[in-house]
């Protein structure tokens, strides 16, 4: 059965059988570069200032802390790889790198895609866990635990990404040459295979336990009683049980939004694509090529979506954590107290 690719090439796809459809896509020579590039701007000056408080003052490395150390990571090595699709795409789908840099750019984007969800399936465990079971949390959530379950993870996403590093590569096409978002022709049944398990396992599953999660702790919440009695695990005795509420929602609402506008849309558009392409290679008549470049535009216009989850994590971090706050709190308030103390001194010997 002949295969085609038109995800990477400049307005055909290759096959010369009754499958095969001509697409008009110019649209994501600007939409993908511009897109990108902001991207990268906003993700890395965000991710970079997460990063650096973090690292540089957070004394205390709560299980939250760990999580969000890991996801900042995570969207920091993405954000390094765009850049090079940034100058692909907008030199029309001619790649003028090595193979090995294709291949370890594509793996970089599906390691950060899967890695965001399952960090934030985490997270919002780990919030689960404090504000329904506040006293068992004591045991079950450490610092020590939460270290394990991060190096799971990268172990889980290394794996399953792993396929990605053979499924990649790079192809001459006339005076160009593609580098494959999914794999080349030939290999499409295969990958397809292999993308619908990963987005069943990685995506389906975690968005499941984060509604599940987020619907119990609304009713936890929502409760007349909850907090009377002390607030869950990771809240000093000085927070008070409506600041704890205001935390959990703002941490729902993002966490949330991410799914909704990053991850689903993206999920749902790319599933619709793979699932016509092969339809039509099967039966050409089943589905028509007006309804398969629908879907391919479609496809396209979400894959910036699923980048944008590198910008909205930070704010996650800066929203819903107080301690973020809190520490750069201090900071200014370290630096103006030091200045006033400097000038003080100055005057006096004047």
């Amino acid at each position: 059965m002949t295969t085609f690719e038109n995800t990477t090439t400049n307005n055909y796809n290759y096959g010369h059988n009754a499958s095969y459809c001509k697409f008009r896509e110019e649209f994501k020579y600007i939409l993908l570069p511009v897109s990108y590039a902001l991207v990268f701007v906003v993700g890395l000056a965000l991710n970079s200032t997460a990063l650096f408080v973090i690292v540089f003052r957070t004394k205390r490395w709560k299980p939250s802390t760990i999580y969000m150390f890991n996801l900042t990571m995570c969207d920091t090595l993405y954000i390094f790889t765009l850049p090079f699709l940034v100058y692909y795409y907008a030199d029309e789908n001619d790649w003028p790198f090595s193979e090995a840099l294709c291949k370890l750019i594509r793996f970089l984007f599906y390691a950060n895609l899967y890695g965001s969800i399952l960090f934030l399936c985490c997270i919002s465990l780990h919030r689960f866990i404090g504000i329904c079971y506040p006293m068992r949390s004591l045991n079950w959530v450490s610092a020590r635990r939460a270290k394990l379950v991060s190096v799971a993870v990268w172990a889980i996403v290394l794996f399953c990404q792993a396929p990605i590093l053979y499924f990649s590569r790079i192809r001459d096409q006339k005076t160009e040459r593609v580098c494959y978002d999914t794999t080349s022709p030939e290999l499409f049944d295969d990958f397809l295979v292999y993308s619908s398990i990963v987005s069943v396992l990685m995506f389906a599953l975690p968005f499941m336990v984060v509604m599940v999660c987020y619907g119990l702790m609304v009713r936890k919440l929502l409760e007349p009683g909850w907090g009377s009695e002390g607030g869950p695990d990771g809240e000093r005795g000085g927070l008070s049980a409506q600041r704890t509420k205001q935390k959990s929602v703002k941490m729902i609402i993002i966490v949330l939004g991410t799914f909704m506008l990053c991850f689903l849309p993206f999920h749902l558009t790319r599933s619709l694509y793979y699932s016509f392409r092969y339809l039509r290679q099967i039966n050409p008549a089943q589905i028509s090529c007006t309804l398969l470049e629908a879907s391919s535009v479609a496809y396209k216009v979400t894959r910036p979506l699923a980048s944008a989850n590198s910008c909205l994590d930070p704010i996650l971090y800066f929203l819903a954590g107080q301690d973020a706050r809190s520490n750069l709190t201090k900071k200014g308030r370290a630096s103006s107290s030091k200045t006033t103390s400097v000038s003080r001194r100055l005057t006096t010997k004047l």
